[in-house]
């Protein structure tokens, strides 16, 4: 006897764009301090700010509210070089995006806080871990990066992470009801990352199943992810 195996159909990883606007950004006490910094540019501290957070934790966004609101380039850290320093640094406002400290080059990251003390530039740097912590060569750098007031972003409380369960499902189209937000805030780890990986995987699911998201296809998705 021959049983003939349906073949599991893979759904299709299309982009989902997420708006990055002021209207869009999610408040709550765990990003407040951060929003607030933003708001209150050009009346900075230091024209050299710093958000610190885990990863999904708004940084970007916050940083690209205030590009937008500043006439800010934006800049992945790794990319930076000492060549290419005075370029980004054109417009007098910059974002420095993921400063992680095994990705940068210690010296165009000196360069370019030299050139924005001097230009009397802004810069804002985004990342997952305290600058000061950072091992770098040039204790000159040591210095500045351990000078740079930092704002951190923490874990979401819980009318926040409901929040962005509803908002990760509406930039993929999902409609979702209370129970279903419910169902997944109590039995996910409460953190960014965990909530968009969440909904990632159920509309993956619901396409590849065509079937609607519902409460049962959740449990179906969270069951498979912990085996």
């Amino acid at each position: 006897m021959v049983v003939r195996v349906r073949p599991r159909q893979l759904a299709l990883a299309l982009p989902h764009a997420e708006s990055l606007t002021r209207d869009n950004f999610l408040e709550g006490s765990a990003n407040a301090q951060a929003l607030a910094l933003i708001d209150a540019w050009p009346d900075w501290p230091n024209r050299v700010m710093m958000l610190v957070g885990p990863e999904g934790s708004g940084k970007s966004h916050l940083a690209s509210i205030w590009a937008d609101e500043a006439g800010a380039r934006s800049v992945a850290a790794h990319t930076l070089t000492p060549d290419n320093v005075p370029g980004e640094l054109a417009t007098g406002a910059l974002v420095v995006d993921d400063l992680d400290p095994a990705s940068f080059d210690d010296r165009a990251l000196f360069h370019l806080l030299n050139l924005a003390r001097e230009d009397e530039a802004y810069i804002l740097m985004t990342g997952r871990a305290q600058p000061s912590s950072f091992a770098v060569t040039l204790h000159d750098l040591r210095s500045r990066l351990r000078a740079v007031p930092v704002v951190t972003l923490t874990p979401p409380d819980d009318q926040l992470f409901r929040a962005l369960i509803v908002k990760f499902c509406a930039d993929r189209q999902m409609s979702v009801d209370e129970s279903i937000v419910s169902y997944l805030a109590t039995r996910i780890e409460r953190s960014f990352a965990a909530a968009r990986r969440a909904v990632e995987q159920l509309d993956e699911e619901a396409l590849r199943q065509r079937r609607p998201v519902t409460r049962a296809l959740a449990a179906e998705v969270l069951k498979d992810t912990a085996a």
